[in-house]
């Protein structure tokens, strides 16, 4: 069993020796993508070296049990662990998403619900805001279109690792399972006679492209300047600084137009069309992922749900997964924790499936 395992132990010890030449570090790009294989592979080293540790421990008090009856206790301790060690090496073992330690752009949008739909949309900003801060994440609002009554029609934001973080606890590694309609269920602030309504919003999550990941043609924009709209300010509404680029070849289009110079909303239009491209790109060569990103959003309407929010319950549930829980204030303020990890062991465990 775990007979790849050595072959990723022989990988280790020969990027452990790379790692610690100082030649090595003066390409900063390559040091980065060998440190980063090399925290790839440290659980999966660590924890099959503690496998066979046991598996020599239960040998010994197997051994021990035959002459003395009072090991049988410890014998039966350590096939539990080795149990559990078993399958923690499975895990480690699945292959894993080459994207999980990108950065992301999130986007939220109103869908069918009209005032609500934009109220839920800010209610989804905030959650995820929060968590991003629980994690340590830095976040950074790129581009917001505001309701009359203090939501977001459509909102997008860029939320970004500190520093190198474990493997699986990456921004894209957690939030991918966001994409999706999300629904909620209560009683709008819009509403008089103190009925429930239900509405939803689309949550749309990117990976962020770096410039070395998509390769734009400058010959393949149309870039478009207009006067910016919405509410007033210097230099709002009085100049033409609001952008929209449209990538010809594919026909997606980006607006800009929450900052102030012309420059500044080019360079977070093109930051969100390079997530699009690459987005696109990955479908295009993987289908089993243009799979998983066609099911994000494709209408934000209540029948493709993947997660309800009802608040007169207290209940959230996720429908992918069967996951249900009665803290749903507890998760509006950003302890998303436990429904992401549902998300991801039942990936994980469809994936480990897929191999076995």
């Amino acid at each position: 069993m775990f007979e790849a395992v050595e072959e990723l132990i022989g990988e280790h010890a020969d990027l452990e020796k790379r790692l610690a030449d100082p030649a090595v570090h003066a390409d900063q790009a390559n040091a980065r993508r060998l440190g980063k294989r090399y925290a790839e592979l440290t659980p999966v080293v660590g924890a099959y070296h503690e496998w066979k540790r046991t598996a020599d421990d239960v040998a010994t008090a197997r051994e021990l049990a035959a002459d003395d009856p009072e090991f049988a206790a410890e014998v039966k301790e350590l096939e539990a662990r080795r149990e559990e060690l078993t399958e923690r090496l499975r895990l480690l073992l699945v292959p894993r998403d080459p994207g999980d330690d990108k950065d992301v752009i999130l986007e939220i949008k109103a869908g069918e619900g009209g005032e609500e739909s934009a109220l839920f949309a800010g209610d989804l900003l905030r959650m995820y805001l929060r968590y991003a801060e629980r994690q340590g994440w830095k976040t950074e609002v790129i581009e917001a279109n505001e309701s009359d009554l203090g939501g977001y029609k459509d909102v997008q934001v860029a939320v970004k690792t500190r520093n190198n973080t474990e493997p699986g606890r990456g921004v894209w590694a957690r939030l991918k399972y966001e994409g999706g309609v999300h629904r909620v269920q209560r009683v709008p602030a819009t509403e008089s006679q103190g009925r429930i309504h239900t509405s939803a919003a689309g949550v749309l999550v990117l990976p962020e492209a770096e410039d070395v990941d998509v390769e734009i043609n400058p010959n393949d924009l149309r870039i478009d300047v207009y006067r910016s709209s919405g509410p007033g300010g210097q230099s709002v509404n009085t100049t033409d600084s609001a952008v929209r680029i449209t990538h010809v070849p594919t026909g997606i289009v980006v607006s800009c137009q929450n900052e102030k110079s012309q420059l500044q909303n080019k360079e977070q239009a093109l930051r969100i069309l390079r997530a699009r491209l690459l987005a696109a790109a990955q479908e295009e060569a993987d289908r089993e992922a243009s799979d998983a990103r066609r099911s994000q959003v494709r209408t934000v309407d209540r029948s493709e749900r993947v997660r309800t929010y009802n608040f007169p319950e207290n209940r959230i549930s996720d429908h992918r997964v069967g996951f249900k829980a009665y803290n749903l204030d507890q998760v509006l303020d950003g302890d998303l924790d436990a429904v992401i990890q549902a998300c991801v062991d039942a990936d994980s465990a469809a994936k480990l499936a897929a191999v076995q």
